[in-house]
Formats: C-alpha cells, sequence, structure tokens
C-alpha cells in the first residue's frame, strides 16, 4: 500500500523514526481497527489512531453525550448534548485525517452481535464501560482470532493489557462479571485526566502492536496508580478451565 505525496509530509514525524519508517507508515494505512466506546478512554483514543494514519477506524457506540460525560471527553462540546457518540466521533476524526476512513456503528455490542461487529477488524480496542460488553467484545476476539487491547479507568486507577486469544480478558476477571450490574464510573466516579492516560497508553499498544515495535505485550497488563502517579506490569496467568479459550 503507497502513500500519497501528502501522506509523505503529514506522516514525516513518523517515517523519520527508525522503528516506524515508510514500512510501518503502510502497515498503518493497511490497517482496520475497531473501537468499543466513544467515551473518556476512546476520546484519547480516536484522535491517536486518526492522526498516525489508520487507515479504517469502527467507531462503536450506542450511547449519547451527556453533559457530566464533558470532563474526559473532549471529542465532545456542550452543545452536542443529547447527540450521538458515534457519529460525533466519526465526524471528529474524518475532520483532523481525510485520509482515514471512519465508519460509526450505533448500536450496543452485546454476546449476539459482538463477533458480527467485530469481524473483520486486525484489532479491536475496548474502551467500554462495563464487564458485560467487555466479556461479549473478548468472546468475540478469541473466536475471531483478532488481538484484542483492553483498556479501563476508574476513580484514580487504570488498566491496560493486550490480549491474543490466550489468554483472554474472562481468564482475567472470570465468569462472575457476565452482567451489567458490576460498578461502573457512573457509580464510583473517575479523574477525567486519567480516562487521557490510560486512553493514549491504550493507543501506544496498538500502534506498536501494529507496526510491530518493541516486545510483545499480549498477556500482560498494566496498571496505573493516578494518585502515587507509577505504572506496574503483571503477567496475566492462563486459565486451564477458561470457557473462551481453554479449548485454543
Amino acid at each position: 500500500m503507497s502513500l500519497s505525496n501528502e501522506e509523505l509530509q503529514r506522516y514525516a514525524r513518523h517515517i523519520v523514526l527508525p522503528q516506524v519508517g515508510g514500512i510501518g507508515q503502510r502497515k498503518l494505512k493497511a490497517a482496520s481497527v475497531a473501537i468499543v466506546g466513544a467515551g473518556g478512554i476512546g476520546s484519547a483514543v480516536i484522535p491517536a489512531l486518526a492522526g498516525a494514519g489508520v487507515g479504517r477506524l469502527t467507531i462503536i457506540d450506542d450511547d449519547l453525550v451527556e453533559l457530566t460525560n464533558l470532563h474526559r471527553q473532549p471529542l465532545f462540546r456542550e452543545s452536542d448534548a443529547g447527540q450521538l457518540k458515534a457519529q460525533l466521533a466519526a465526524n471528529f476524526a474524518r475532520s483532523l485525517n481525510s485520509h482515514v476512513e471512519v465508519r460509526p456503528i450505533q448500536e450496543r455490542i452485546d454476546a449476539a452481535t459482538a463477533h458480527r461487529v467485530l469481524a473483520g477488524h486486525d484489532l479491536v480496542i475496548d474502551g467500554s464501560d462495563n464487564f458485560a460488553t467487555r466479556l461479549a467484545v473478548s468472546d468475540a476476539c478469541v473466536k475471531l482470532d483478532v488481538p484484542l487491547v483492553s483498556a479501563a479507568a476508574v476513580q484514580f486507577q487504570g488498566q491496560v493489557a493486550l490480549f491474543r486469544s490466550r489468554p483472554c480478558y474472562r481468564c482475567f476477571v472470570g465468569d462472575a462479571f457476565d452482567t451489567d450490574e458490576c460498578d461502573n464510573c457512573a457509580e464510583l466516579g473517575v479523574l477525567g485526566a486519567l480516562t487521557a492516560t490510560v486512553g493514549s497508553f491504550a493507543a501506544l499498544l496498538a500502534i506498536n502492536t501494529i507496526v510491530g515495535i518493541g516486545e510483545d505485550q499480549a498477556g500482560k497488563v498494566h496498571l496505573f496508580d493516578g494518585e502515587r502517579l507509577g505504572w506496574r506490569s503483571i503477567v496475566i496467568p492462563t486459565d486451564s478451565a477458561c470457557r473462551a479459550c481453554a479449548e485454543r
């Protein structure tokens, strides 16, 4: 996949990086990424990937903008209240980079729809705000054999992990969270700047994965403490009885 003269100029600061170069930038242009959630994490992921030149972005979210979103979701403005997040986020990405193909999907992902919605992508980034959606996305990615970057932020704590089928996200959290009744940031609160930190890290992890920069981070979760301002990483053990990935 070739780069136009305009793209060569636009991505010049990428291309001069030895870890990226023209080959890496063409990999980004050829990539198709699904982003689940256009909320706080998505508000950092979407500009980063569109700006980086990821060729095709699918933005999946069925929510409307609310005033309570604005402290952590800079994709939106006060005047956007009541409008669909997916469409607004897609408009933002298109205005940032006309070379990126953006498709909004105004639909809530669940176990019945995840496989259909996520099929055909090279990588999925999940920034949704509940365990039921996260597990449905993870199970579908396992079946589709698509890498998954899972990112979450609540209160002052953030986490980002890359999963390649096994171990999977279900290995990490177990089967107890397959409902929408678990806590999320609406009940517990979240610092606005934290979601930007976590979302930017998730975007960096996704770009590194697509281009092939650094060591493979699959099966490792990166934890951020927003009070002590530090990262640490742990290896995720494989659950030999996991009902999503054990057969793999």
